[in-house]
């Protein structure tokens, strides 16, 4: 400002410095920055599980952690070391410590990985690991991805993925919906509780789902990867040209350094895992790389939009379609949940496609076309494109197509396996109820091919600069 002749005033407009640094507790970022800022926690990751996987090798043979095939329904011809994933663990704990340091771009301005998800982190790997060693009673390890489950809540991640479908029925968080003297319970003690709950399922399903899939050398860590990189995309979206009124508070950051940790991870461990395998994940690994990325779906829903969950479902189709499938012909069979065979999905594709290599890549395949499925609904529904109901539309059907193959293929199972037992039983003079005991067993045990009948080696010694091809039977 600048006063001419005592009257006059001249006003001569302050111009924004190019240089000036953002108000306090406003800032936005392209998805370039995103990546750029955050590309050391993805080499981070990479490098640490690909040099320390042959050194937890050594350390598994050194510590008779093996998986020796001294059972019919294992196929592999040679012992195989387990504790991959706590080389897997080693690359994510080094890249979420990494993060912690970042002072540039969104490293700078958005929050840290919780402190409850890095707890979750510990508590899965020890519940793995403890199984891997000492073969943990099934309660045990349900206890433990529990503690994880519980440490999400307690930060509240993921306790409000259920508020985009709660919402229209019983209003915002701050609806009273009954009051009873001094207490009263609103619409938001209704969002947490449920989410809590679904917290839980989640951590479960999500964490036994990829377990379940880790049956041929790759598969469990090559599709964990194409999965990441969808999550990672639909991540990057949903913040980047977002204003973040308070950036310390966003997930923004934390989901895509998880992301990132995950896919290095994964990438590092998959050399020495791929078909011919020099080294398992174990339960430490397929639980943990189930947990992070169910970790990572529930923060899509950190405002409560539940249809981006449902996007990252779709995401995450292929172990959803297993366990339906297993969890439907087991219960059909009438065995236990826990019973192991040989017709999970990975199965299937091996016997028709003829080889470990062929299965896996095709399963790659559907893993990626669910991944571009998910990712575009999601964005589609950043973008305001489509309206939400669209996106419930295309999960049920996309999830109900899922449950339609799993029921059709354990029926089918049954059919075949109650015509194969009567046939025997006839053939034996035997009386009708005789053939019932052998359906649930043909069931469960369905198709081993006979090389899998080859006698067991139980030195270690051939382990050296041997290989195999992984199929375990969960």
């Amino acid at each position: 400002m600048q006063q001419l002749n005592g009257d006059l005033t001249l006003r001569v407009p302050e111009l924004p410095q190019p240089d000036a640094p953002l108000p306090l507790g406003s800032a936005a970022f392209s998805a370039i920055e995103f990546l750029n800022g955050y590309a050391l926690v993805f080499v981070a990751a990479f490098l640490v599980t690909l040099i320390s996987t042959p050194f937890v090798r050594r350390l598994a043979i050194s510590m008779d952690i093996i998986d020796r095939p001294n059972e019919a329904r294992k196929q592999h011809k040679f012992p195989i070391a387990y504790l991959g994933g706590f080389a897997v663990f080693l690359g994510v704990m080094t890249a979420l410590g990494l993060s912690l340091f970042m002072i540039d771009g969104p490293g700078g301005m958005l929050g840290p990985v919780p402190l409850s998800i890095v707890i979750g982190v510990l508590a899965i790997t020890f519940t793995g690991l403890a199984d891997d060693v000492w073969g943990w009673d099934p309660r045990l390890k349900i206890a433990g991805q529990l503690v994880a489950a519980a440490a999400l809540a307690v930060q509240d991640i993921g306790t409000r993925v259920a508020e985009g479908v709660l919402a229209p029925f019983v209003g915002d968080a701050t609806t009273v919906l009954l009051a009873l003297g001094p207490v009263s319970i609103a619409s938001g003690d209704v969002f947490y509780w449920t989410g809590t709950a679904l917290i839980a399922l989640f951590v479960l399903g999500g964490c036994n789902a990829m377990n379940l899939i880790d049956g041929l050398d790759g598969l469990c860590s090559g599709t964990a990867a194409i999965m990441a990189t969808a999550l990672l995309v639909l991540s990057i979206a949903l913040a980047a040209g977002v204003d973040f009124d308070n950036p310390f508070d966003s997930m923004a950051g934390t989901r895509v350094v998880l992301c990132l940790a995950l896919l290095g991870a994964v990438l590092g461990f998959l050399p020495w895992n791929f078909n011919p395998a020099v080294i398992f994940l174990g339960d430490c690994g397929s639980l943990l790389i189930g947990y992070l990325l169910v970790v990572v779906i529930l923060m899509l829903g950190e405002q409560g939009e539940t249809h981006l969950v449902l996007a990252g479902l779709i995401i995450f189709a292929l172990p959803i379609m297993d366990t339906s499938l297993a969890i439907l012909r087991r219960k059909l069979a009438g065995v236990s949940m826990s019973q192991a065979d040989a017709n999970h999905i990975h199965h299937l594709a091996k016997r028709a496609l003829g080889g470990v290599k062929s299965a896996v890549v095709a399963l790659y395949g559907v893993t990626l076309l669910f991944g571009v499925f998910g990712v575009t609904l999601g964005i589609l529904a950043i973008e305001e494109v489509v309206r939400l109901r669209i996106i419930y539309a295309a999960a049920i059907v996309a999830f109900g197509g899922i449950g339609a193959v799993a029921l059709k293929s354990a029926l089918r199972n049954r059919w075949q396996t109650q015509l194969k037992g009567n046939e025997e039983s006839k053939g034996a003079g035997a009386s009708k109820d005789s053939a019932e005991p052998a359906i649930a067993a043909a069931l469960t045990s369905a198709a081993v091919p006979a090389a899998a009948a080859e006698p067991a080696i139980e030195s270690p010694q051939p382990f050296r600069g041997a290989s195999a091809a992984h199929e375990r039977v969960d």
